[in-house]
């Protein structure tokens, strides 16, 4: 049993509209449609857990039944961090789907290209791993900064990776870790899934090829280059 959490809880304030980012419309459809779509779609994917702001949970489940998402199972509620809506999300699971077999793909809501070429990837090293996080090599040069904004160091560009999502786990390892996080209260500096198996599970998660396509979308520019992509998909 495999199970797809999609974070659906940001306020994406850089985006400066009035709605969050993952609400807003990409050809008639809100960004996290793409990403509900591509997880209904996939045969790896058996249930799917959504988490929300409590003021858009009647939103999210109008647009999942409208759009015929039949694999939606639950929808948690949103925490102050993105750990703790993970967190929510992860305690929706059955316990007893709480195994080192079964696999769980945690997705930004605000990712809308994701498709089953990823989905597929994050899974099969999983299932090799226990740890899996789609990412793309650096393209760019990257500058280390000293306090006062001069840069000091250059890290080799060829072990430098753009972390994405989904990030993939079997159930009981992340299930583990973010109970091991919170009974010893170590959650700062925490941005990702990934932190939280390493840190907590002794897991390192292996870095799965992504596409360059699998953007955020976080700014204006980031929702016209998304709806391009979508456009030639």
């Amino acid at each position: 049993m495999n199970y797809a959490i999609v974070l659906s809880g940001g306020k994406g304030t850089r985006m400066g509209a009035k709605v969050p980012k993952q609400y807003l419309e990409i050809l008639g459809q809100p960004v996290i449609y793409y990403s509900l779509k591509a997880m209904q779609e996939s045969p790896l994917i058996d249930r799917i857990i959504v988490v929300v702001s409590r003021e858009y949970e009647d939103y999210i489940k109008e647009l999942m039944n409208k759009n015929d998402i039949t694999k939606a199972y639950a929808i948690a509620y949103a925490g102050k961090e993105r750990y703790d809506s993970v967190y929510s999300g992860l305690k929706k699971i059955p316990t007893e789907d709480i195994t080192d077999t079964n696999i769980c793909l945690i997705h930004d809501g605000a990712r809308p290209m994701l498709d089953n070429e990823i989905i597929e990837s994050c899974v099969e090293s999983c299932k090799k791993y226990k740890a899996s996080i789609a990412a793309v090599a650096v393209k760019d040069t990257i500058k280390v900064s000293d306090d006062k904004g001069f840069a000091i160091e250059t890290p080799d560009r060829s072990k430098l990776y753009q972390v994405q999502t989904p990030q993939s786990f079997t159930i009981k390892l992340v299930y583990d870790s973010y109970t091991q996080m919170y009974k010893e209260g170590k959650t700062e500096g925490v941005t990702d899934d990934a932190m939280v198996v390493s840190a907590f599970g002794k897991v390192e998660p292996y870095l799965t090829k992504s596409s360059y396509k699998n953007i955020k979308v976080t700014t204006p520019e980031d929702l016209k280059i998304a709806e391009c992509f979508l456009r030639r998909k």
